[in-house]
């Protein structure tokens, strides 16, 4: 399967990208919290990714957000300082490109020059905004796995490497 590494300048992904369609919601380390992660890894990439998340909250350069429409979380993304996406993993196929467009827009906030993020071949929502948004592909890969790990129009890598 393809995976993309697309990348812009802030100020070109800022052009016309909509208001975030979902709130985002710093991730705690509640129990509850940690419940729906695992909930929405299970449904998303497959597998816990427990250990990954704990990495992240020790990055003091990564951000992470639940991704929420009212007051349900859907999903949730990692924002680096450095404006790059990922993880982010949704519960259903059909939110993914709100999620995106809302993980953009918060890396966008960031200071960083460029936004960029990892995007699997089979996610076209979240393709399509990032080529609206003038994203262009900086470095394609192809990521050979077994089959049946995950649904890949619902989760974003941070990278390959890091799976």
């Amino acid at each position: 399967m393809p995976i993309y590494v697309l990348s812009a300048a802030r100020e070109r992904v800022t052009q016309a990208l909509p208001e975030s369609p979902l709130r985002a919601v710093e991730i705690g380390g509640s129990a509850a919290t940690m419940e729906k992660l695992v909930e929405i890894d299970t449904r998303a990439p497959g597998v816990s990714r427990e250990k990954h998340r704990r990495y992240l909250r020790t990055d003091p350069a990564t951000t992470g957000v639940l991704l929420c429409a009212g007051n349900d979380p859907v999903g949730y993304s990692y924002i680096s300082a450095s404006g790059h996406i990922g993880p982010l993993a949704v519960m259903r196929p059909d939110i993914l490109r709100d999620a995106f467009a809302t993980a953009l827009r918060l890396a966008a906030d960031r200071s960083a020059e460029k936004v960029s993020a990892f995007l699997p071949g089979t996610c076209d929502s979240a393709l399509s905004l990032a080529v609206d948004r003038g994203m262009r592909i900086a470095f394609p890969m192809l990521l050979m796995a077994s089959p049946g790990y995950g649904d890949w129009k619902q989760y974003l890598p941070r990278n390959p490497g890091f799976m």
